[in-house]
């Protein structure tokens, strides 16, 4: 069964406790918001990196449009009232940012909005590698315009050295260091708050310290430990980590937290849903992990700001931590 607390509000406030990203303190249950287009009724076309942008961190299938424009909004302003303060976006999120900004602007001051930056949209709808330093500069002065904002919190730079999703070719293949000076010189001149890593190594992490790296977005999961080998070096070094697939793959053949005997016989043992036990394993594992499911749905978005409360027994951890497809 899901815990409470005796301080139920001051727990509300900040779901899954705090950490910091990027010089500030934030609930470590944040939202995701590329599902945020689907709510509004406005859907991009969908690329190898789309898909695995859109289920970064929250279902494991794409949900239906909940009560379109207006839904989307709503959504927003309801994580907020339930304690979230760090919101995920991209401009490639089709109309994310217009939706983050209608419907909270002007931002609350302990928000903290981190926009990611290496792809963009061409013409036709289609995602495209954007990954020279000029590009990465046009991406971030047009978050900080469809945002409203002077800064961003945080930028993720995506990484396209590797399958899944996009991959960079041609005069598209940039070297980190020269990524990491042009965002550097936009965190100098106050544009950007903190540095961010997307679909990285654990090399490339280490190569990037030396830039100050606020926080590192790469795949891993109760299911997948592939990715812990660049945990490691956060943990090492104190830097956030922000799991995407934490509840399994969205890729067809490829494991689900929801068709797991064990996580699903440990979610019915406590109350809960598989995903709120994948959740709150991810909280549990390292307490600089950042988690931002993303929803359209407000009953989802409850269950998620609920697995910040869940606490896994001994017996619970040890059978979980038993579990490492892929990894």
């Amino acid at each position: 069964m899901t815990e409470t607390t005796p301080g139920a509000a001051r727990a509300q406030a900040a779901p899954g406790g705090t950490a910091e990203l990027a010089g500030r303190t934030v609930a470590r249950i944040g939202f995701g918001a590329m599902q945020l287009e689907h709510a509004a009724g406005t859907p991009g076309r969908a690329s190898g990196l789309e898909r695995t942008a859109g289920m970064r961190n929250g279902a494991t299938g794409a949900e239906e449009p909940a009560g379109g424009r207006d839904g989307a909004v709503r959504i927003l302003r309801r994580a907020v009232a339930d304690g979230v303060t760090h919101i995920d976006t991209a401009l490639f999120y089709g109309s994310a940012n217009a939706l983050i900004r209608a419907a909270l602007a002007p931002y609350p001051a302990e928000l903290v909005l981190a926009t990611k930056v290496g792809a963009v949209r061409n013409g036709r709808g289609e995602l495209t590698a954007a990954q020279r330093p000029g590009q990465l500069r046009e991406q971030v002065e047009a978050n900080l315009s469809t945002l409203g904002v002077e800064q961003v919190g945080v930028v993720n730079l995506r990484r396209l050295d590797a399958r899944p999703g996009l991959v960079a070719e041609g005069d598209q293949l940039v070297s980190l260091d020269d990524q990491l000076a042009e965002l550097s010189a936009l965190r100098d001149a106050g544009k950007i708050g903190g540095i961010g890593l997307s679909a990285v190594s654990a090399d490339q992490v280490r190569q990037a310290r030396a830039a100050g790296i606020a926080c590192v977005q790469n795949l891993y999961s109760v299911l997948d430990r592939s990715g812990a080998p660049v945990l490691a070096v956060c943990r090492e070094h104190d830097i956030a980590w922000v799991p995407f697939f934490p509840l399994g793959s969205a890729f067809p053949g490829r494991p689900k937290v929801s068709e797991n005997a064990v996580v699903t016989t440990v979610a019915a043992e406590l109350g809960a849903t598989a995903a709120q036990v994948a959740l709150a394993w991810l909280l549990a594992d390292y307490d600089h992990t950042l988690l931002i499911p993303g929803t359209a749905d407000p009953g989802h978005l409850a269950e998620n700001i609920a697995a910040g409360s869940l606490r896994l027994p001994a017996a619970a951890r040890a059978a979980l931590d038993g579990l490492a497809a892929g990894g």
